[in-house]
């Protein structure tokens, strides 16, 4: 074991505010991209737990979240061709204006929803994977509509209540769970339901087509297939890939964007000013073992190398109690029915960031080295 991590071991209580400092600011950043990253997959809920595994959408769309120009209808069948192709449904989705129908002395709710269709026939490449069968079979009733139990009081009805959604009137018949959309309540309908609300995609365009295969494995090869046919009606994409950059799409937002670098810049403010002040402390408290191992004969490069070791494990220290309160954050948050994904691109960002907080704060104590003057043993 190095001197550098033995010195924080033993004495850990003089660097449990740089430790605290760095979990602190770790937990502040990641904690708003957790919230934003879950957000984006409560949109896209129905396509990243559905049976496709290629999504097709217009060739100018960069994700989910931009992708409002459709596509052709006659790109439907073109998308049958490919050998591999199992199976291709269009994504249908619209909005509508939500109003519950309370008994008296309740306040009526009103609401504009997002509708999106599921597909209730068995094995449908647009029915979720977790979707239970009685809910499956209660969304072939004509009317009726699912939402997320988070949904329940924001929309003012329970299971089996009615209301109305563009003046027809709906009947809630599932309850989901773990479809939760804090930006906006998201409500489930089968196709055949959307068609008698009387919305829905155009004769002439369709919405992005969810695309079954043969063999999940060979999914990047069919999509690289499906491009290279395209001739610039279309782009597919895997499912894996459309879910990352739905989830780039949300943090590139200008206010969300705004938010982050902020919470970042107050991160590195608060984990550099307090580290490096703890640091520099503790240093100074153990100024005459400094001394001592300069007048053993340790050089002062040495001296700064074994600083900028104890401030790297420091980092270490504070990177895993960020990691620690992030997930008992997220656990709460789960409990409260609160959506949040760690995107690991950003994850891994944020811990060489917190690691590179305590070097620069180790780096910025060398200066307290000068003071460990062998002569100051004698006095």
């Amino acid at each position: 074991m190095s001197l550098a991590l033995a010195t924080l071991i033993y004495e850990w209580r003089r660097y449990m505010a740089a430790i605290m400092a760095l979990a602190l600011s770790g937990v502040l950043i990641m904690a708003f991209v957790g919230l934003f990253a879950g957000i984006a997959g409560a949109f896209t809920a129905t396509i990243d737990r559905s049976r496709a595994e290629i999504m097709v959408m217009s060739p100018q769309s960069e994700s989910l979240m931009g992708d409002g120009q459709g596509l052709p209808a006659r790109v439907e069948p073109l998308i049958y061709l490919n050998p591999d192709v199992v199976d291709v449904k269009d994504m249908e989705g619209d909005g509508a204006l939500w109003k519950s129908r309370p008994v008296p002395g309740q306040k009526q709710k009103h609401e504009f929803v997002q509708l999106f269709t599921v597909g209730t026939e068995k094995g449908s490449v647009t029915l979720p994977t977790d979707f239970t069968e009685a809910q499956r079979l209660a969304l072939m009733e004509p009317y009726a509509v699912a939402i997320d139990q988070t949904s329940l009081d924001r929309l003012g009805v329970k299971l089996g209540d009615a209301a109305s959604l563009n003046g027809k009137t709906v009947y809630l018949r599932a309850v989901l769970h773990n479809y939760p959309n804090m930006a906006q309540a998201t409500v489930y309908v089968s196709r055949q339901t959307l068609r008698l609300l009387g919305m829905g995609s155009k004769a002439d365009r369709t919405g992005p087509l969810l695309v079954r295969i043969k063999d999940p494995a060979m999914a990047i090869q069919v999509r690289d297939q499906l491009n290279a046919n395209a001739k610039g009606l279309y782009r597919a994409w895997t499912r894996e890939e459309l879910a990352r950059a739905n989830q780039s799409a949300l943090l590139k937002d200008q206010m969300v964007g705004i938010i982050i670098v902020f919470s970042v810049f107050i991160g590195i403010v608060i984990g550099v000013s307090i580290t490096w002040q703890t640091l520099r402390g503790a240093i100074f408290a153990n100024i005459k073992e400094f001394a001592s191992l300069r007048a053993l004969g340790v050089s002062m490069g040495s001296l700064r190398v074994i600083v900028m070791e104890l401030s790297f494990w420091v980092g270490v220290a504070g990177l895993a109690a960020a990691i620690g309160f992030v997930s008992v954050v997220a656990g709460l948050a789960n409990l409260a029915n609160l959506p949040m994904t760690f995107p690991l691109g950003f994850m891994t960002f944020v811990s060489i960031l917190l690691v590179a907080i305590a070097v620069i704060s180790g780096a910025l104590s060398l200066g307290v080295l000068k003071q460990s003057q062998p002569a100051d043993l004698l006095r």
